[in-house]
């Protein structure tokens, strides 16, 4: 490891003189070897190659068979719609493929600035990808990091490096620091720069010690680009769905082909009404019908800020049961703010409403903003992100700024320096000096003789001492970052090695990355609707847990664990452990791949939000990845399934109770689909199996699926959302669409309204005077009882759509016009009808026979009859969750 060497050891294994840098023969033959500084490029399927692998699924090898058969029929008009069906579904998912999977782009954008090298004893600007290891590379403030580098140089540096390690603040370095533990975390390594982070303080040098793919993003990049791509619990659903639908249709086709055989019947008519009824009992439409449900829920979903990047997806998220995301920028507002300070009149939190401060605290806050090298104006700051808080504090506490800087002129400075751990700055206020000097309070202490209390200088004692520290202590203890400043007046002007001495201790401020106020009010809801939110993050296990118990995330510190201590986890153990932790701390890359792995093993559906680049691995990993769009990085947003456009974690909980009601909607479409299927195949195989005449031709039944198996099954899919929805506990991810009684629902629908069929049938041979199982009945009455069938079948399974809505809610209840599109549907479908009723043509060609009015009236009540006992049962029924 590269951080557990010191200088000389590494600039000697990559024999290299710091003084020169390499040669250009010498970078040349290690381009050879190590190949250019730039990210492999992830292998891109063609748009054929993604058709294909879209038709590469079980209902769509059912819908072929469908569009074979109805093309064997001479029906043309029914294969080309299910052949559009087919197309526009493949379509849709390519699109939705060419849209997403950027992240290895991204990286490749990010990680291709110019760097400063010295080579041949000169410093020149070279493209990064040019880097070799062992190239010298000179880092200044403002500038990208262009690889993996040791430093061997450092004046006041600092890095920001949130998009690697998730840490608020800019890091820290020290080139002559030695990590001892070969486990140091990357946040940690303070004498390492990576690729791609930036440098906003201060100077260095470094040598390349990794380029390319072995860099850290390097292996960020390698995770995403071999994280395996797994279905969507409704893709899996849908999967087995078409496979079992098959095997029931080939079923249907041999064993009422073998009845009619066995009863002589006519072999050529009879395999046509076999074949007819085995795509009738094929729901073609619903690959369309989850689309569209799909794509509306798409629509929807961008309105309220959540943008789905696979259509799968949304449906998804409503099976989500544990929330894991990262802390920096999505708990909080990725921005430090000063909560506290404290003077010797004690501790005081900031409020925006207070009155005006006292003296002391209004010196304090002057110092810290005369002590600042930052910009903070219009809510938009610049530089390090302490000092930009120091002086949004002075807006907050009504300090003029403005006023500050015309009235004080800064004429000399002491900067920075990470073993000092002090900045102290020399200001004139007309022929007056005075010193200000902020950094670490123990090194204030040092320095500081006096203490400034209630306006007078007293000597500084050691229960002074004490008690600052005490209270400094506290605010650590609720993760507080802590920032002290001491002054002095001066007489004249001074040298900046007299800066710092015989100073006097005004008091310190506290500052935290806050929590979102949104968030915590989010959290809870979820916790209610039995989703469990998980914290992980780059940041200190205090911090992280410090922000957890403020968001209700965890209330024990035994809940918190670092990467460091996840390590020591055997891998057998790994899915048990992992239920024990609400907030996981210090953690690298990979542990978050690793803690998605463990709780997808325990059979949870994960969802892990997050904005760095630090994130994409987990978010790719996880079952729905939820990327930042306002401070999400490219790479985040590439390996996401879904963006946030305001950041706002609260819009991840809307998007799970929308997920919840669009899974309920494409199963209510399923189960009325299947519903009626099996009501047209009872209805078929009850009569052969007793002898009857079919009760309906082919044509018929084409024409009832056309009719049934496409608006009203669309419209139940765009049914309005249930408000009670996030009262019920996650969706287990195996869960079938036939649980919690949905499949006896369609097995009694199916049952009834093929029963009702049946009594339809014999109805029209009894009110001319016949049976069905007379052997001289005239052609027109059996037309004539097939139209009866024919209008109950229609009818019943139209009315019927409006039962499906609820399980448990009376459709009064619900509103019957709550759903104009199903209305509308419904409407259209009964229309239909009468036209190939009323239509002489049309009625010829489906073979059909005007009803009377006894007929009609018959019809109408017995397709109400599904209708009016489903509403009854709902009565009689225990109330359950819709």
């Amino acid at each position: 490891m590269w951080f557990n060497k010191n200088i000389e050891n590494v600039l000697q294994e990559l024999n290299v003189d710091a003084a020169t840098g390499l040669s250009d023969a010498e970078v040349s033959k290690r381009l050879e070897i190590y190949g250019h500084n730039k990210l492999k490029a992830q292998q891109r399927k063609s748009v054929i190659r993604m058709f294909l692998e879209q038709m590469n699924d079980w209902l769509i090898y059912v819908l072929m068979a469908a569009v074979i058969i109805t093309i064997f029929l001479s029906e043309y008009i029914d294969a080309v719609i299910i052949l559009a069906v087919i197309i526009i579904n493949a379509v849709l998912g390519v699109y939705q493929e060419l849209k997403a999977n950027k992240a290895i782009e991204a990286l490749q954008k990010m990680s291709s600035p110019k760097s400063l090298l010295r080579r041949n004893g000169q410093v020149v600007e070279v493209e990064a990808d040019n880097i070799v290891p062992g190239d010298i590379i000179i880092l200044e403030t403002g500038r990208f990091v262009g690889a993996d580098l040791r430093l061997i140089e450092d004046a006041n540096l600092q890095i920001e490096e949130s998009a690697l390690t998730g840490e608020s603040v800019p890091a820290e370095k020290k080139a002559h620091a030695v990590a001892e533990d070969p486990e140091t975390p990357l946040g940690d390594r303070e004498n390492m720069a990576f690729m791609s982070t930036m440098v906003t303080y201060g100077r260095g040098t470094g040598v390349a010690v990794e380029t390319g793919m072995n860099t850290e993003i390097g292996k960020i990049a390698d995770i995403i680009e071999n994280e395996a791509q797994e279905k969507t619990p409704l893709e899996k659903r849908l999967d087995e769905l078409g496979k079992t639908l098959g095997f029931i249709a080939i079923g249907i086709c041999v064993l009422i082909f073998i009845l009619s055989w066995v009863q002589g019947r006519d072999l050529a008519e009879m395999f046509l009404t076999s074949v007819s009824l085995a795509v009738a009992s094929i729901p073609e439409g619903l690959a369309a019908i989850v689309a569209v449900v799909l794509s509306i829920g798409v629509t929807q979903m961008s309105k309220r800020n959540a943008i789905i990047k696979r259509l799968p997806a949304v449906e998804t998220l409503g099976s989500v049961n544990i929330i894991c995301s990262d802390k920096t920028g999505t708990l909080t507002q990725n921005k430090m703010t000063v909560v506290k300070y404290f003077t010797s009149e004690g501790v005081v939190k900031i409020d925006r409403h207070s009155d005006r401060v006292s003296n002391t605290a209004a010196l304090l806050t002057t110092g810290m903003i005369l002590a600042s090298d930052a910009t903070y104006e219009d809510g938009k700051g610049t530089g390090d992100p302490t000092e930009i808080a120091l002086l949004a504090m002075g807006d907050t506490l009504q300090i003029d700024r403005k006023q500050l800087n015309e009235q004080y002129s800064r004429e000399n400075e002491l900067a920075f320096d990470s073993d000092r751990k002090l900045m102290s700055t020399l200001v004139k206020n007309g022929n007056k000096y005075r010193v200000f000097t902020k950094g670490a309070i123990g090194s204030l202490l040092d320095i500081s003789t006096h203490y400034l209390v209630n306006g007078e200088h007293v000597p500084m004692t050691e229960d002074y001492k004490k008690q600052i520290k005490a209270e400094a202590g506290k605010m650590s203890d609720e993760a507080l970052r802590t920032l002290g400043l001491a002054y002095r007046e001066a007489g004249s002007y001074q040298e900046s090695d007299e800066l710092e001495r015989d100073l006097t201790f005004v008091g310190f401020v506290g500052m935290i990355d806050p929590p979102r106020e949104e968030v915590k009010p989010s959290i809870a809801l979820a916790k209610s609707a039995g989703i469990t939110t998980i914290m992980i993050t780059g940041d200190h296990k205090n911090t992280a847990f410090a922000i957890g118990k403020d968001l209700g995330i965890a209330d024990d510190i035994n809940t918190a664990i670092t990467g460091k201590e996840f390590d020591k986890i055997p891998e057998a153990e790994l899915a048990e452990k992992v239920k024990d932790y609400r907030i996981y701390a210090r953690v690298s890359p990979e542990h978050k791949v690793k803690i998605v792995r463990g709780l997808k093993a325990n059979g949870n559906i994960v969802s892990m939000t997050g904005d760095g680049v630090n994130d994409a691995p987990s978010l790719n990993a996880a079952d729905i990845g939820v990327a930042m769009g306002i401070t999400g990085t490219d790479v985040a947003k590439g390996a996401a399934d879904m963006i946030l456009t305001d950041d706002n974690f609260s819009t991840i909980v809307k998007a799970i109770e929308q997920g919840r009601n669009i899974y309920n909607n494409i199963k209510k479409s399923v189960i009325f689909l299947l519903t009626c299927n099996l009501g047209e195949v009872i209805a078929m195989f009850v009569s052969l199996l007793i002898g009857w005449q079919a009760p309906l031709i082919a044509t018929q039944l084409l024409w009832i699926n056309l009719i049934t198996d496409s608006l009203p099954a669309i419209a139940l899919g765009m049914d309005p959302g249930d408000p009670d929805v996030m009262k019920d506990k996650p969706r287990p991810p195996k869960e079938s669409f036939f649980a919690n009684g949905a499949g006896l629902q369609a097995i009694l629908g199916g049952l009834l309204i093929g029963g009702l069929t049946i009594v339809a049938y014999w109805y029209g041979y009894y009110e001319h005077g016949y049976a069905p199982h007379d052997a001289d009945v005239p052609a027109d009455v059996l037309e004539y009882a097939r139209t009866m069938a024919f209008m109950v079948l229609v009818c019943s399974q139209l009315f019927y759509a409006l039962a499906i809505r609820s399980r448990t809610k009376l459709i009064v209840k619900i509103g019957v016009f709550s759903n104009k599109v199903l209305i509308g549907a419904i409407v259209a479908g009964i229309g239909l009808q009468l036209l190939v009723m009323l239509i002489p043509f049309m009625r010829d060609a489906f073979k059909l026979q005007m009803l009377d009015s006894k007929g009609w009236l018959m019809a109408i009540g017995l397709g109400l009859v599904p209708l009016l006992l489903a509403e009854l049962h709902k009565l009689f029924i225990k109330k359950k969750p819709a």
